[in-house]
């Protein structure tokens, strides 16, 4: 009995927010609820202190402004989070210090001779220790970040999703789908894309091409060479590199046992999963910081072993 392949494709539906709050009275959340409440209250109490000496419309002229910004600061929002939150965090931003530098401890008074060219009364803001969320990285490979727990770091490949059949895209997204649904902490799949250069693999192909057994062989990796070289001067390589970080509070053997949970299922899945050692991760964490605009880290290609023909 044949099986059928002209099943059409399955959608396995997941919620883009799973962290929305709940919504409790007319589709607004208790933040929402307070914020509106709060104002409420002040409005009512300012209008019991000036009823007597201020007229009702006057009141109102300036009441309405009022109540129209708590209500818009309380529905609206930027950048995926609520409108008052986005507030707060950009005035804590304008506070902060913008200049920090690595330091241990704290930043003593600098002397008193720096000063800037503005004179001799416009001191320069000192900078601040720069204090990033890793604490460290253990033996097993995890990210120790203090009071948020540990993280662990799973590398994994691609699927050439597009040229499986309906009934094997179905298989796919049902695996992918058990896993998401598996997931019982915060996790992150970030994809990097990240120059390849072939020049150096060209290079060897040449330097080995003379002690290959026979001409043929030898005209071969000679061409196969011109055709790297042609191929990274026309065009811009790129390799996508798939990273899962999991996160969790319950103590790094719990972390340890999602990080090996991921990688089962999505073996499952046709994705060849890993979970990163301890020289892995930081390599990882240096590529995330580095200073390159938008690729990253290059990566180096290995070249192929011609001491055996039956490598070719």
């Amino acid at each position: 009995m044949s099986r059928r392949t002209d099943e059409p494709p399955m959608r396995a539906r997941i919620p883009a927010d799973v962290e929305r709050p709940d919504r409790v009275v007319f589709g607004m959340t208790w933040h929402q609820l307070v914020i509106l409440t709060i104002t409420g209250l002040l409005l009512y109490v300012a209008w019991t202190v000036v009823a007597t000496l201020v007229p009702p419309l006057l009141f109102l002229i300036v009441a309405v402004p009022i109540a129209g910004a708590a209500f818009f600061l309380a529905v609206g929002r930027r950048d995926g989070i609520s409108l008052d939150r986005w507030l707060l965090n950009a005035v804590r931003h304008r506070q902060a210090p913008h200049r920090l530098v690595p330091a241990d401890g704290a930043i003593y008074p600098a002397p008193a001779w720096v000063a800037t060219t503005a004179g001799p009364g416009d001191r320069l803001p000192l900078p601040a220790p720069l204090q990033l969320p890793a604490r460290g990285i253990t033996a097993d490979g995890l990210i120790e970040l203090g009071s948020d727990g540990t993280t662990s770091l799973v590398s994994a490949s691609t699927v050439a999703f597009g040229l499986r059949t309906a009934t094997e895209q179905n298989g796919l997204v049902a695996g992918f789908a058990r896993w998401l649904h598996s997931l019982d902490g915060p996790t992150q799949i970030v994809v990097r894309a990240r120059r390849v250069h072939l020049t150096h693999l060209a290079d060897r192909l040449l330097a080995d091409a003379p002690g290959l057994p026979h001409p043929a062989l030898e005209e071969a990796a000679r061409a196969h060479a011109a055709f790297l070289d042609d191929l990274a001067a026309r065009r811009e390589l790129l390799h996508r590199h798939v990273t899962v970080a999991m996160r969790s509070t319950r103590g790094p053997r719990h972390t340890v046992h999602q990080a090996a949970e991921t990688v089962r299922a999505l073996s499952g899945c046709e994705v060849a999963a890993r979970t990163l050692n301890r020289e892995e991760t930081a390599s990882v964490l240096a590529s995330a910081l580095s200073p390159s605009p938008h690729l990253g880290p290059v990566i180096r290609t290995p070249a192929p072993d011609f001491g055996e023909s039956e490598h070719l």
